[in-house]
């Protein structure tokens, strides 16, 4: 036998290979989202329609602009969620997820990046009752205002808290700064008023549909630092994000009030935000 004969090939990963509990997947086209480098919304339809559907799609739109240097024209976005919802969903829970399709943060110098949506439609949500508690937990998003796919440490303080007999973790800065939910904005109520916290957050779509409509109904708003130690001077807290609004019962150990009637305005403001048509 000759010494060309005996000669083997060595394996290479020329070929993309993505391989799910031993099983191969074969379509390739999801692994660029894979990377970890992206952008999503989340949202709730129900009777084929979305609340907020133009902040869904100036948040997709920005995000992509900042991360990737193109935008992403709010047409492309509902032809594809159309397409998704084409075969009669009226209700699901809807994730639209933007990322390079080659997989990388930077194209190559004068390559303009290609860009893929991905659709992804689920059995509805809703807004847990409430009212809920949360747990003060010492952490901040990094680059806060993008609804980026970085989530593991938001998830792993969710089991976390949890385990404690808590509804979600409330993501808290240096000196006691409170920032956000690990999945909701939070808000509180003083006198006549609704209190946002000022500090790096996601502008959340439940958030920017309630204060629209809270201005729409007169009702006063301000943004200011809030902290720990602030949070017994206030006369109620409510939690917001596209799922709706719940009130909250107690942060840490502290007991929180209930019957502003503040409070049950922004459950009912929300409640009759309008649904717009996909």
């Amino acid at each position: 036998m000759s010494e060309s004969s005996t000669q083997t090939t060595t394996p290479t990963a020329d070929t993309p290979r993505l391989e799910l509990n031993g099983r191969a997947v074969r379509d390739m086209e999801l692994y660029p989202a894979l990377s970890g480098y992206g952008h999503f919304t989340a949202m709730q339809v129900r009777g084929g329609r979305v609340r907020g559907l133009d902040f869904h799609l100036a948040r997709l739109d920005a995000a992509t602009k900042e991360l990737f240097g193109v935008g992403l024209s709010g047409e492309r976005v509902l032809h594809h969620l159309r397409h998704a919802l084409a075969d009669g969903i009226q209700d699901a829970s809807v994730r639209i997820n933007v990322f390079s399709t080659d997989g990388s943060a930077e194209p190559a110098p004068g390559v303009e990046p290609d860009i893929s949506v991905l659709v992804t439609v689920r059995p509805p949500y809703e807004m847990p009752a409430g009212p809920l508690s949360l747990c003060s937990v010492p952490y901040q998003r990094p680059f806060a205002h993008i609804k980026h796919v970085g989530g593991f440490a938001q998830g792993h303080y969710i089991k976390l808290v949890e385990r404690r007999g808590f509804d979600e973790p409330l993501l808290v800065g240096e000196g006691g700064l409170v920032a956000e939910g690990a999945i909701t904005n939070v808000g509180f109520i003083e006198d006549d008023a609704v209190i946002w916290p000022q500090a790096p957050m996601l502008l959340g779509i439940g958030m920017l549909v309630l204060q629209r409509e809270l201005a729409a109904a007169g009702v006063p708003q301000r943004h200011r630092r809030v902290l720990l130690d602030d949070l017994a001077s206030f006369d109620g807290a409510f939690v917001t994000n596209s799922r709706g609004v719940a009130t909250v019962r107690r942060i840490d150990e502290l007991d929180i009030p209930l019957q502003a009637p503040l409070l049950a305005r922004v459950l009912d403001l929300y409640a009759q935000a309008p649904w717009d048509a996909i």
